[in-house]
């Protein structure tokens, strides 16, 4: 661990029991960190693997004394376990219970972990399921690559066929 605490966002998403994995999650993350605000969550067509049901998928702004990689290996792979996260290898679009993401880590640019993971989420540039959420948590943080606010960026999308569910977390 490290100190002091880090505003963070993290991305979630599950089309397997979605509204369970999700309330759980948000509770494992409030075992885990201060959770300072959590999006609706949004019901999306899946992407890529289209054979499959929606995704509901929401962002959470949180505070971490972790870094990025110790925040990765104690809280997200073990949500990720406790919620029976299974990862298919051939097919990484396959449903789940549960997907977390780190999508932003302060204003920082850092590539972390073996894989290596790349934070900001090149997704959050890409996908609607990504932005929109982060966007209506933090509408004027400034993407510290692309420099635009959440808000612009979420706004480029077509928000056709996104619906905004009411989810008590």
């Amino acid at each position: 661990m490290t100190s002091p605490e880090t505003v963070i966002f993290v991305s979630l998403g599950s089309n397997i029991e979605p509204e369970q994995n999700l309330r759980a999650a948000v509770r494992l993350l409030r075992e885990w960190c201060d959770v300072l605000a959590v999006s609706s969550a949004y019901r999306t067509a899946p992407q890529r693997y289209t054979e499959q049901a929606d995704f509901l998928n929401l962002a959470v702004k949180l505070t971490t004394a972790f870094d990025p990689a110790g925040f990765k290996s104690k809280v997200i792979v073990r949500i990720e376990g406790e919620l029976k996260r299974v990862r298919d290898p051939q097919n990484k679009n396959a449903p789940r219970t549960i997907d977390l993401d780190i999508s932003l880590w302060g204003g920082s640019v850092i590539e972390y972990g073996d894989k290596p993971w790349r934070v900001p989420d090149k997704d959050i540039l890409r996908f609607a399921h990504v932005a929109i959420p982060l966007a209506e948590i933090a509408p004027e943080y400034v993407h510290p690559e692309d420099g635009r606010r959440l808000k612009d960026i979420a706004a480029q999308f077509d928000h056709k066929g996104i619906e905004r569910m009411s989810l008590d977390l």
